[in-house]
């Protein structure tokens, strides 16, 4: 019985490679010419070619099959992760823009010479950060304006912890040396700046001390500024440490860098129900969607010392926030077996922003006031809240900036017979 199974098996065994044959023409073969082999010979023949339509054609060029890009759903059944997935790497396209190589020189029409700064010595000194020349670079933008790099004539400004790269005009090269010395001459000596947080519920103690206020102007609409003698400063202070009102957020002794920038802040974090999902392999067939939100106040400061330390250039940016309160919203999440609601909530913000750019004489001091606005530290959770009375707390919130001079040393003092630096603001 065995031998006959044998030799069943050896004589079908041409009809099978016959038929595989014509399996793989079916499969490779395009089909204009998928009808018949290019050799007259035995259809089973190991040696017939066929056209496949995974080889190349003159002319084109195809990627590996490995680095083919995946076939992509129709763009309805696609899901978010894959919207926001990348598009993938296709073979490059003939570009539309015309492309030269240019001439190989740098264009000097406007007269403009390549300079290179040494910045070493404030890069050397300062430890308080992992790239200290971002504050050069970021002070020069602030002076000069993003656009005087990225239009006509051409510049080009690049900078590393070595040195600073400058290809402009002679007028704008003066403007950045002065500013590079402004960082180098002070060899990054640490100052002492005197920063206070204070909130009152009134904004009537202008009414006593208006005659010792000089104000300067401020673009933020609702916000004022002034200068002060130190001695004036200091009365007021403790002036308005005798109200019940006052509150002070911060520690008035804040060491900064020249140049550098530094943060304070005080946030409360909120938890509240976002959403709901809906899970039907889950009980109760939904599943709530947490979420938070700080509320708090954010207060940056980056000061700059002129160069003989005299005058204090200063950028100040301050942001509050303050959940007025939660808006609760019913949502239906029944099921067939029960039914119920979910109660989510959506939040009722208010905000306060102030980012200006400030210049004072070293020996007076800044007032800034944002008006009445939310509170820097909200109020703790859980309170009791009547309806109809209670409201969210609002207070005048003041910025106290003064200059202490050099860390171990002794206060700026103008010389006699020296006239005051002018004051400009308005430009971050």
């Amino acid at each position: 019985m065995l031998l006959i199974r044998v030799l069943i098996v050896v004589a079908l065994l041409p009809t099978a490679r016959i038929a595989i044959a014509q399996v793989r023409r079916d499969l490779y073969a395009p089909p204009e010419t998928a009808a018949s082999p290019t050799s007259s010979g035995d259809a089973a023949s190991d040696n017939i070619k066929w056209r496949s339509p995974s080889v190349a054609q003159p002319g084109t060029t195809l990627a590996p099959v490995s680095q083919q890009p995946p076939a992509q759903a129709p763009l309805g059944q696609m899901t978010p992760a894959q919207l926001a997935a990348p598009a993938p790497v296709t073979t490059p396209r003939e570009p539309i823009a015309r492309v030269t190589s240019g001439s190989g020189t740098l264009p000097n029409d406007a007269g403009q010479v390549w300079r290179e700064y040494d910045i070493t010595p404030y890069t050397a000194r300062v430890t308080s950060t992992n790239r200290p020349e971002q504050a050069i670079l970021d002070w020069i933008l602030r002076d000069t304006g993003y656009e005087a790099w990225h239009t006509q004539p051409l510049a080009i400004l690049s900078i590393d912890n070595r040195r600073l790269v400058v290809y402009h005009t002679p007028a704008m090269q003066a403007v950045v040396q002065n500013l590079v010395d402004r960082f180098v001459n002070s060899e990054a000596e640490s100052h002492v700046f005197g920063m206070r947080v204070v909130t009152l519920k009134s904004p009537d103690w202008r009414a006593k001390h208006h005659k010792v206020l000089h104000p300067i102007v401020t673009q933020t609409q609702g916000t004022q500024a002034w200068l002060l003698a130190k001695e004036d400063a200091a009365l007021l202070v403790a002036d308005l440490r005798r109200r019940s009102d006052f509150q002070e957020h911060s520690t008035p002794h804040l060491m900064v860098n020249n140049g550098q920038s530094k943060q304070i802040s005080a946030n409360q974090t909120r938890n509240y129900i976002r959403d709901v999902l809906f899970k039907a392999d889950a009980w109760p067939g939904f599943e709530p969607q947490m979420a938070q939100i700080d509320e708090g106040f954010k207060l940056e400061f980056s000061p700059l010392l002129s160069v003989d330390g005299r005058v204090v250039d200063a950028v100040v940016r301050a942001e509050v926030d303050q959940v007025e309160k939660m808006l609760p919203v019913s949502i239906d999440v029944s099921t067939s077996v029960a039914r119920q609601h979910q109660k989510i909530e959506v939040p009722q913000t208010i905000s306060t922003q102030v980012h200006e750019r400030f210049r004072w004489p070293a020996e007076q001091v800044l007032l800034i006031s944002l008006g009445v606005g939310p509170t820097p530290v909200p109020a703790p959770q859980g309170g009791i809240n009547v309806p109809l009375i209670s409201s969210p707390q609002r207070a005048d919130l003041l910025i106290f900036v003064e200059s202490r001079g050099k860390l171990g040393g002794q206060p700026v003092a103008r010389q006699p017979g020296q006239r005051e630096a002018s004051l400009y603001q308005n430009r971050y």
